[in-house]
């Protein structure tokens, strides 16, 4: 590893191949501007000053909080004081170097990573990280509250444990195949029916018998440890959580239980930072792509799939529910009695709109998975507005106190 000096060793990077739309403060607002390329054991290190000189590359430092204080010490003795801005692009290191630098004083950014080049080294990066923030053309990121990120994490969580679930289902239905056994088509699985007809299932050698059982054994554990985490969301988790009251307003939306609307609002945050829908739609990867080129005018092809993927399987999944008629059945009364007037109100005219809409698709002919898709587009603009009517009730009160 090398060692971080003080010494200035300027060498020129490549141009950049990218450009994203500018949100960071104006130029004259710092007094360093300073990329971070950060790695599991190493931080590269390159800073910019004011003005249109080239970036510095300053060497590697150790990803350890007493060498990130060493080098926030450094340089504000080197600009006599003055704030400096710092990045560095979202990855799995998560937030923990944003919240350190932001303690000491220091303005940082978490900024959307480029598109993979050929050429990619640590110095490259360091260098056109600290070029671009300075020139302002980095997206920053939105970077949660310890709040926040602690119910992302037990919504990942969930959606892992789901993922095991499901896998280990495959696993068992594979086996019980290859051995020319199959349960009836049209018939629901893990029913208690189900469970028993596993249970008669003889093969041919014992030592089958065994990994059958172990493979049903599999199945009930990860079931059960999904329901269990499940139950501490709902029960635990949840009242504890600022945003509760939201959770509970969006429960009144068709297709929207505990697990979603806490996916969404643990995944998405403050949805009021984007000021219409549409922004909301694309960040999500929920809008078509467009081909607009020479001859080829508005050519639109399949969804962008950008942004959070967690939050867009979400809402595809609370789509289905939208292809029956729209009523107000017990059902959805019960899920909707905690939530607003408002949000009611809002939740029963997406209903009306978008089971109107999933009949006219299908009755065009349109895919039913396209379809889906579409209606997700939808749903996350009542999503928005119901958040946008909620959010401030619960914001206001915890600032005033």
């Amino acid at each position: 590893m090398k060692k971080f000096t003080g010494t200035v060793t300027v060498e020129t990077a490549a141009s950049p191949t990218w450009v994203h739309q500018a949100v960071v403060s104006p130029a004259a607002a710092h007094g360093l501007y300073v990329g971070l390329d950060v790695h599991k054991e190493t931080i590269a290190v390159a800073v910019a000053h004011p003005g249109r000189a080239e970036p510095v590359y300053r060497g590697e430092i150790a990803n350890r909080p007493k060498a990130i204080r060493k080098l926030v010490a450094q340089l504000s003795q080197e600009t006599g004081g003055e704030v400096v801005l710092w990045c560095y692009e979202a990855g799995p290191c998560g937030y923990v170097i944003y919240r350190q630098l932001l303690s000491l004083g220091q303005d940082c950014e978490v900024v959307a990573p480029p598109k993979r080049e050929r050429i990619k080294t640590d110095r490259r990066d360091a260098l056109k990280l600290a070029r671009k923030l300075r020139a302002g053309e980095l997206t920053q990121v939105w970077v949660p509250d310890v709040e926040q990120e602690a119910m992302r994490d037990i919504s990942r969580c969930r959606a892992d444990f789901k993922t095991q679930e499901k896998k280990a289902k495959q696993q068992l239905n594979g086996f019980v195949l290859r051995h020319g056994h199959h349960w009836p088509r049209g018939q629901s699985r893990w029913t208690r029916r189900h469970w028993e007809w596993l249970g008669q299932l003889s093969f041919s050698h014992p030592w089958q018998d065994e990994v059958a059982r172990d493979y049903c054994e599999a199945v009930r554990s990860a079931t059960e440890r999904l329901q269990a985490l499940e139950q501490r969301m709902i029960t635990q988790a949840l009242p504890q959580w600022s945003l509760a009251p939201v959770v509970d307003s969006l429960m009144a939306l068709r297709g929207i239980n505990h697990v979603a609307a806490i996916t969404l609002l643990a995944e998405l945050g403050d949805i009021t930072r984007f000021e219409r829908p549409s922004e909301l739609m694309g960040y999500l990867g929920l809008v078509p792509c467009v081909h607009d080129s020479g001859l080829s005018k508005g050519r639109r092809g399949a969804i962008t799939r950008t942004g959070n993927g967690h939050a867009r399987r979400i809402l595809v999944e609370s789509a289905w529910c939208y292809r029956f008629l729209a009523r107000r059945t017990p059902h959805l009364l019960r899920k909707a009695k905690n939530a607003s007037p408002q949000a009611q109100a809002i939740a029963w005219r997406a209903q009306t709109r978008l089971c109107g809409r999933y009949r006219a698709l299908i009755g065009a002919g349109k895919n039913q998975k396209v379809v889906c898709v579409a209606i997700a587009r939808e749903l996350i603009g009542f999503v928005w507005d119901i958040v946008r009517h909620e959010l401030p009730k619960v914001v206001a009160p915890a600032r005033m106190a």
